[in-house]
């Protein structure tokens, strides 16, 4: 067998790709006048964790978060924990863009509250689908849903290594999950079918869990590898 050599250009590109792939262009992490007239601010400038903070404490974590061309990163079993917004939200518009390594799990929380002294919120799932053993166990534990609570329906994920779009609305006791631009679970705060379904879950002996409160937003470290940007929010409570 004759075994044909690639020319050192073609390899090169290819590796200029996959770099290019993982940064953030120059039209990520910026709002339009359009955004910032119906209200929209950034949670991630795309260059500092200013807004962010350790949900065990003030500052930012030294270790496992940094970022990186203009993504916030999380690095494989880096540490540091999971982070939080600094501000509090109870109605809100929120989008990101995320990515996650092949066989990863993380996911976004909101309604975060600091004084249960634990990360518990209602979490948005990102997780590889196809390879993670948490995501074989049933569509509670896939990709949007609102974790161990309610699944999604036909949720159009793109596979781990690839840029997804999420977003999660709170407009008084209606909630929505989407996800590539198709909604993918809706749900009311504080009914007979979220009570329930916080009935069989993990969550079910959490104070006020399944209804509405102002908290913070939280990005979950699973130790595992994450990429996210392009994070922006409107807070519908003002």
């Amino acid at each position: 067998m004759i075994l044909q050599r690639r020319p050192i250009a073609t390899l090169l590109a290819a590796s200029f790709l996959l770099v290019a792939s993982f940064a953030a262009s120059a039209a990520d992490n910026t709002l339009t006048p359009s955004d910032k007239a119906a209200g929209w601010k950034l949670l991630f400038d795309g260059s500092t964790t200013q807004g962010w903070r350790s949900f065990k404490s003030p500052g930012f974590p030294e270790k496992g978060w940094r970022v990186e061309q203009g993504v916030l990163f999380h690095a494989d079993k880096g540490g540091g924990g999971d982070i939080i917004s600094e501000g509090r939200y109870q109605e809100f518009d929120l989008e990101w863009d995320w990515r996650v390594a092949p066989g990863a799990n993380s996911g976004v929380k909101y309604f975060i509250l600091t004084e249960r002294g634990a990360a518990i919120g209602h979490e948005y799932q990102m997780i590889d689908d196809a390879l993670h053993a948490d995501a074989k166990t049933g569509p509670l534990h896939q990709t949007a849903a609102f974790y161990d609570v309610l699944p999604p329906v036909n949720p159009r994920v793109k596979p781990a290594g690839r840029w997804n779009h999420s977003r999660v609305l709170v407009r008084g006791n209606h909630v929505e999950h989407w996800l590539n631009g198709s909604m993918a679970l809706q749900y009311e705060l504080g009914s007979p079918e979220v009570m329930e379904g916080v009935a069989r879950s993990k969550f079910k002996k959490v104070e006020g869990f399944g209804k509405s409160v102002a908290g913070h937003i939280l990005l979950q470290d699973h130790g595992d590898e994450v990429w996210f940007k392009n994070i922006k929010i409107r807070d519908l409570k003002k």
